[in-house]
């Protein structure tokens, strides 16, 4: 009989090349001065980095954490780490770097690809194998979604994707956003141990805190809610700004979400090359957590905590619906995995769709599309949790905490095997180019 890890290996080998699969799709499609960057390029675009960074960077992760980290092997590209390493590497200085070329660095990472299968292939796996696959997986399948939103920011061209839906995404006409009450009481927030095959250090662990009983949006905003916070003046609204975000606004002069503009008198938003008139029932997309909190207090709301946020996507009502259970989803449905019936992922709409679709995706409450669509952001700044303890990763949570806010739930673009109601994104509040929008409680 095959041991456990034996047949996890396996699964691991079909997750390594679906995952690059995707990441190539996203890169594909670009002129040459698109994928290696212009040195005369706009500084407020340098948020990004160039495509053939992110291309580079995924094989020069895989082989840091798998060949070089597991076997002490000597660097496949010896100036890689000059190259790659985006801890000493800031986004803008990314667009000056001498680059190689698409060919070499196609064969630089499928190198790279094939010695970590070739890894899982061995008769013995241990427990560290599997743990930094899943590491190497989860960091190109987040790096695929940035790639995509790298493409928007810069107004490339919309990505080919193969694996899309056929049919429409269908939406519930009858359905209308409402407040849910959700009860008061202590709740764990975070992962539980031994609970899910990977979680990241900042999920760790599961602990107790205490919720007031609270409202909240059973969907997120819309394009027509935000629309009406811009068309009363919201932008120009200083008390509906915390001092950071009237600076951010001032600075950067914003009077409308970054990719909207005026056409024919009506309002139209960029979807990578093209504009388009606002579908009122799709969520609001592109703002970052400064204009989320601008909207919420014009609306007389708040942002949800992200205790909030994750007790209502993963909690279970008692019976009588004054308390909740101490059982724990992994996502707001259950616990199976998602498909294209739960939720908007994986890219298969190409797009956010109306909030009102995916009713099987709800939680146990009844809150609609918390997983997938849109991140959303919460009203808390990125702590560690307590006893945090680093994970071998040193540099992906760490230097964040206190600098960045929360995202809770995916995107359209979010990968599957990625996201969980435990999963804690985290930029910093000025970031308007993500995929991120937000839904809202009563104040």
């Amino acid at each position: 009989m095959k041991s456990n890890l034996y047949k996890q290996a396996q699964e691991l080998i079909d997750h390594l090349r679906d995952s690059r699969k995707r990441e190539l799709e996203v890169l594909s499609g670009m002129t040459p001065e698109q994928f290696f960057g212009s040195h005369t390029r706009d500084s407020k675009n340098r948020i990004v980095e160039p495509p053939v960074w992110e291309m580079g960077h995924v094989g020069w992760f895989q082989e840091l954490w798998t060949s070089r980290q597991l076997d002490r092997a000597a660097p496949i590209f010896e100036g890689a780490d000059a190259l790659y390493n985006s801890f000493r590497i800031p986004n803008a200085e990314r667009w000056d770097l001498a680059f190689p070329t698409y060919k070499q660095t196609l064969t630089y990472i499928t190198d790279v690809l094939e010695s970590t299968i070739a890894r899982l292939e061995r008769p013995k796996i241990s427990e560290d194998d599997i743990y930094f696959t899943r590491l190497v997986i989860n960091h190109e399948d987040m790096h695929s979604e940035t790639m995509v939103h790298i493409r928007q920011t810069l107004g490339y061209t919309q990505p080919e994707i193969a694996d899309t839906r056929t049919q429409p995404v269908q939406a519930e006409e009858g359905y209308e956003s409402h407040d849910i009450r959700i009860p008061g009481g202590t709740y764990m927030l975070g992962a539980l141990p031994d609970d899910q095959p990977f979680v990241f250090d900042n999920e760790k662990w599961a602990h107790p805190v205490e919720l007031e009983p609270f409202y909240i949006a059973s969907t997120p905003v819309t394009q027509a809610e935000f629309a009406r916070f811009v068309e009363a003046g919201g932008y120009l609204d200083r008390s509906l700004w915390s001092d950071e975000g009237w600076e951010w606004r001032t600075q950067e002069n914003a009077v409308q979400p970054v990719f909207w503009k005026k056409m024919d008198g009506h309002w139209a938003r960029r979807v990578f090359t093209e504009f388009v008139p606002l579908e009122p029932f799709l969520p609001m997309i592109h703002v970052n957590w400064y204009e989320a909190n601008a909207f919420a207090r014009w609306a007389g709301r708040r942002l949800p905590t992200e205790a909030e946020w994750e007790v209502a996507a993963s909690s279970e009502p008692s019976q009588d619906r004054l308390s909740f259970t101490q059982s724990k989803r992994w996502f707001p449905w259950g616990n199976e995995e998602p498909t294209r019936a739960h939720a908007n992922l994986d890219s298969a709409a190409m797009g956010p769709v109306d909030v009102r679709a995916f009713p099987l995706g709800d939680s146990a409450w009844g809150l609609r599309q918390m997983i997938g669509n849109v991140w959303e952001w919460t009203a808390d700044t990125f702590e560690a949790f307590p006893g945090y303890v680093i994970d071998p990763y040193e540099t992906y949570s760490e230097p964040s905490f206190g600098q960045q806010k929360v995202l809770r739930g995916g995107g359209w673009v979010t990968r599957r095997r990625v996201i969980r109601n435990t999963f804690r994104n985290f930029y910093t509040p000025d970031r308007n180019n993500i995929f991120a929008g937000f839904r809202t409680v009563a104040d």
